[in-house]
């Protein structure tokens, strides 16, 4: 029953700053690949 509550805390909070990490890095690849094709096209 605790055991609901506990990892729930526990293990959600650093999977949803794993996530918003992982979110982040592909937000910056799609970015700097868009950059660098703009560049290298134009």
């Amino acid at each position: 029953m605790s055991n609901q509550t506990n990892p729930a805390d526990d293990d959600g909070n650093p999977k949803f700053g794993r996530l918003l990490i992982v979110l982040l890095l592909v937000v910056g690849l799609i970015g700097v690949i868009t950059f660098a094709s703009e560049a290298f096209y134009s």
